[in-house]
């Protein structure tokens, strides 16, 4: 009998609340348009500014933000750099995700990219020499990590952008149900979200700028999301989203300690020890074991873990963040370990065991065929 599947690849996407679907099944019992004037349409505008309120208020952002509702957190990071056509230069730190990293010429603004320290952390100082040019920056810093779970100190950053008269964008989609996200604290002009990632529905996302910012559109049309995104708001998916946001808590990520510490005993390195890093995410290497073959044995034996970023066309390749921080040689032997709301300390044991086995598995071949060639 197959062993029962174990899913610990919540930073892709976390698998849906009950309570998000009763909230959806809900929102899609009116079944009208919430720019509509009758009675439905104007209950299904009711559930959308009260999803918007709730967003709003879980960041601390009621008041000094302004909240648009997108497809998710990629058309987010897109609304953000279309903000930075006007700007002289985007600079982009070298561990964002590719929606920004990938994205960020698109705009056709030059872009320079920020390095990292072998901790993950932005290299404050030389970004300081990249504000310090006479140019107007739009600078985007990821607060945390999709595949180390590695904190920047965005709190420290914003205060550097806004001397200079740059925009600070930050990719907040892996942040928000791991750490606190403060709007005002961060000082960041303007933030991303996405709903899959805290127990929402996929689809659904969130731009959240500074209210005494000017927004350029990105989709025209209708007039919907303030005329900053036009088209029909998804409202089943957006009711989901802040059903999401009402249920999601910090667990603590009982069992995470205590595995990496096993894993560490059986030799592995844990990527981002030395810098602050967000509970719920675990990405480690071993210097003999590929991320590929790691991957068919834990998918083997019934465990969903994946080898970085899961927006990379299902491939499994060598970790550009990984080598961003200097660690070319094993970033393309990085597993990702994500837990999420329905995550147990059992699960992460339970992970640990079948990973050592196969470890010990793949380390008694290759000691056999050195044996052999002997």
């Amino acid at each position: 009998m197959a062993p029962k599947p174990l899913y610990l690849d919540h930073a892709a996407t976390s698998p849906v609340r009950p309570e998000v679907r009763e909230a959806m099944f809900a929102a899609w019992d009116i079944g009208a348009n919430a720019s509509s004037v009758h009675a439905l349409g104007r209950k299904a505008k009711l559930l959308l500014e009260e999803a918007r309120d709730a967003v709003l208020r879980a960041i601390n952002g009621t008041g000094p933000a302004r909240l648009v509702f997108t497809s998710g957190g990629t058309e987010a990071n897109q609304l953000a750099l279309r903000q930075a056509r006007g700007f002289d230069r985007v600079i982009v730190s070298a561990t964002e995700h590719d929606s920004i990293f990938k994205s960020a010429s698109a705009t056709g603004v030059p872009v320079t990219v920020a390095p990292v320290l072998g901790n993950g952390l932005i290299d404050i100082a030389a970004l300081e020499v990249l504000l310090a040019q006479e140019e107007r920056s739009f600078v985007c810093v990821m607060r945390v990590n999709n595949e180390t779970g590695i904190i920047q100190p965005i709190e420290a950053i914003a205060p550097l952008v806004k001397a200079v008269g740059g925009w600070l964008h930050v990719d907040a989609v892996q942040a928000l149900g791991k750490i606190e996200v403060d709007f005002e604290a961060l000082g960041a002009d303007s933030l991303a979200f996405a709903a899959h990632k805290i127990g929402g529905p996929q689809g659904v996302g969130a731009f959240v700028y500074d209210a005494d910012r000017d927004i350029a559109a990105a989709v025209t049309g209708g007039g919907q999301e303030f005329g900053l995104r036009a088209g029909t708001e998804n409202i089943a998916g957006i009711a989901g989203f802040a059903e999401a946001v009402r249920q999601m808590g910090f667990k603590g990520n009982d069992g995470q300690a205590d595995a990496e510490a096993a894993l560490v005993a059986a030799g592995v390195t844990i990527i981002g020890v030395d810098a602050p890093r967000a509970g719920g995410i675990s990405c480690f290497t071993v210097p003999d074991w590929s991320a590929q073959l790691q991957l068919i044995h834990m998918d083997m034996n019934g465990i969903c873990v994946s080898s970085g970023s899961a927006c990379s066309s299902g491939k499994v390749k060598s970790s550009r963040i990984l080598e961003a921080m200097g660690l070319q040689g094993v970033a393309d032997k990085a597993l990702r370990v994500s837990s999420g709301w329905n995550t147990s300390p059992d699960d992460w044991q339970r992970f640990v065991a079948v990973w050592s086995k196969g470890y010990a598995a793949h380390r008694s071949r290759q000691l056999s065929k050195v044996k052999e060639s002997a």
